[in-house]
């Protein structure tokens, strides 16, 4: 119902806005969400049918998700773009995005799940469900390299180098590059490809993605979401948890355990090394909360 409009929003994106590709994807991968949240809620109407209260229940719903602030207020400029062009078009009269206020950014240090708060996530994964054994191999994987939500459903089989221990990840700006990956994920990601991925019938364009549905489609990023959401509530961590905690914890267990920043801003694909550097304020921040903790004469 609104593949014509997502059609039609991204040739303006391409022609009169002169948009890449990359920024174009992630303006439709904005408008993806909100489809998915009205086929969720049975609500797929014209987008000229949307009312701000709409939109609000949408915002709602992926703050639920576990979505951050940054990631709500990039959906939020996506979905504004879109109705700045149905209005171009004559397709929507009203915006109702004109009140839709984006969430307050703060530089908030993000929350950090321990090594025992990873395993007990991982731990609900019931393994009696086929998918249970393709979750698992997500999660461990996620935790064992640090990928990005993207980077992990565009995993191909033909990236996988299990046998050298590595993996091949394209990440922003179709940027390759390898990681080393750890003996628990490469056990499950065999178990999964070998046991379980072997019975699904990949559709074609698919048949390289590693991760499938159970229509044998690649994974969708808010499906990951979902997963994580689900499994951290059973696991009873009051945190808030999204795949994005999973990678923020890699990064932060790797640098407090004295890993090379170099190192690690290699692994995470981050191109410029302050990006990396959160982790050492992340570090700071542990050893004061250690301190205060621990020392009873410490005074901030």
């Amino acid at each position: 119902m609104w593949e014509p409009y997502k059609k039609g929003f991204k040739a303006y994106l391409q022609l009169e806005k002169s948009l890449s590709d990359n920024s174009v994807q992630a303006y439709l991968r904005d408008i993806e969400h909100l489809t998915q949240f009205l086929l969720d809620k049975n609500k797929l109407v014209n987008p000229a049918d949307l009312a701000l209260k709409d939109l609000q229940q949408f915002m709602k719903w992926i703050t639920e998700l576990g979505m951050t602030a940054s990631s709500q207020a990039r959906i939020i400029s996506g979905i504004k773009a879109f109705y700045k062009y149905c209005s171009l078009e004559n397709i929507s009269r009203a915006d109702p995005t004109t009140l839709l206020e984006a969430p307050k950014l703060k530089r908030k240090l993000p929350d950090v799940l321990s090594f025992e708060e990873i395993e007990s996530i991982i731990a609900q994964v019931d393994l009696s469900k086929p998918e249970g054994g393709r979750n698992k191999a997500i999660l461990e994987t996620m935790y064992s390299c640090g990928l990005r939500v993207s980077e992990v459903v565009n995993l191909k089989i033909s990236q996988l180098y299990l046998d050298l221990g590595f993996i091949r990840v394209t990440g922003k700006g179709d940027k390759e590059r390898l990681i080393p990956i750890g003996s628990s994920a490469i056990k499950y990601i065999t178990v999964y490809k070998n046991n379980i991925r072997v019975h699904s019938v990949p559709k074609k364009g698919h048949e390289d993605f590693l991760f499938l549905n159970n229509r044998g489609s690649q994974l969708s990023r808010v499906m990951i979401f979902y997963i994580i959401k689900d499994l951290t509530l059973k696991a009873g961590i009051k945190k808030t948890v999204s795949p994005h905690t999973f990678r923020h914890s890699f990064a932060t267990h790797l640098v407090e355990g004295g890993a090379d920043l170099r190192a690690v801003q290699e692994m995470l694909g981050h191109e410029s090394i302050t990006t990396t550097e959160i982790y050492t304020h992340l570090d700071r921040e542990f050893l004061r909360k250690t301190l205060e903790q621990f020392h009873p004469g410490f005074r901030g």
